[in-house]
């Protein structure tokens, strides 16, 4: 990794109480060298496109479990463009059938890593973004 330290915004949008996945994936970044900032749980796109913004995020990572993901999703990623943001890599993960990840794709979100899916897969994808 470079010597400029990549800063992660790790959040839960949505209704979805359940977040172990997002705390494993935050702790591992965090482990792995980047800074990390975990908004917590039930948080809107609204308050995540404006932590991204004041947290000076490199990267945000959107994580659920709900169903929600094609609306929530492109929401943080539209509201990131109006704030000016459109820099700001957006990835997700969760519970997401493999048939949405390309219409998730299109509306701007980098990558979708789904369920199971090694925390280094996850490590090595941000790497290469930011090398």
């Amino acid at each position: 990794m470079s010597e400029r330290i990549i800063r992660v915004l790790i959040a839960k949008p949505g209704l979805d109480g359940h977040d172990r996945g997002a705390k494993v994936v935050a702790r591992a970044l965090r482990d792995a060298g980047f800074e990390v900032i975990y908004t917590g749980l039930r948080r809107t796109p609204e308050q995540i496109a404006t932590a991204a913004v004041e947290e000076d995020a490199d990267a945000v990572g959107l994580s659920l479990l709900s169903g929600a993901h094609n609306h929530l999703f492109p929401k943080v990623v539209q509201l990131l463009k109006e704030k000016g943001a459109d820099d700001i890599l957006v990835f997700g993960g969760g519970i997401i059938p493999h048939e949405d990840i390309p219409g998730l794709k299109a509306a701007g979100i980098k990558e979708i890593f789904t369920s199971g899916t090694p925390t280094a897969d996850i490590i090595d994808f941000l790497r290469k973004q930011f090398d």
